[in-house]
């Protein structure tokens, strides 16, 4: 039997995001925009939320290809703040708007958003030993960092918890602990 980081319990769709996705280093700049996306759109919800629509919200927001969300105007966000399979808070709708358009600035001036997002760890994952999930903090110094740049550009939903929770999404950071299978898989696969 493997051993799993404790968080993702015994559901499947959290299972399966655990043993494929969380913690691995991912550098694709419309994967790096969607999961800024949708950490600003777990805000003060569970993960899981979020997960459980995620292929919806892939639909809708055009499989999170910053230029066409960028064009998005006040129409397309009324019919997407009546789609029952998002979740509808007007706030965060619009930050994903206007974070697309940020994010395509970075892209132009940096070359990639990956080029820009990965500098705040050194361009490599930052390999972490926790034992046990209480362990493993909740932001860091480089998610501070990270979070004031993105804010000070003008970012929203980019605060240093959403911040470091998008580092462990991307790979940025190995918090698998030290006893689930995936953490020497992520290890031996650099």
């Amino acid at each position: 039997m493997k051993y799993r980081c404790e968080w993702c319990g015994e559901d499947e769709l959290y299972q399966q995001y655990h043993d494929s996705e969380w913690g691995v280093a991912n550098y694709n700049d419309q994967h790096l925009f969607e999961m800024l996306s949708l950490e600003g759109a777990q805000a003060g919800l569970s993960w899981i939320t979020v997960l459980k629509k995620r292929a919806h919200y892939q639909q809708v927001f055009d499989h999170f290809d910053a230029h066409k969300i960028a064009q998005y105007n006040e129409q397309k966000i009324a019919a997407l703040l009546q789609d029952p399979g998002i979740i509808r808070n007007r706030l965060k709708v619009n930050s994903v708007v206007s974070n697309a358009r940020l994010f395509l600035e970075i892209q132009a001036q940096n070359g990639s958003f990956s080029d820009y997002i990965w500098q705040f760890i050194g361009g490599q994952p930052k390999i972490n030993h926790w034992k046990t999930l209480s362990d493993i903090p909740v932001s860091t110094q480089e998610s501070d960092q990270m979070s004031k740049a993105l804010k000070k550009k003008g970012f929203k939903f980019i605060g240093s918890t959403i911040c470091y929770a998008y580092m462990q999404a991307v790979g940025m950071v190995n918090d698998h602990t030290v006893d689930c299978f995936r953490y020497q898989e992520l290890i031996q696969s650099r």
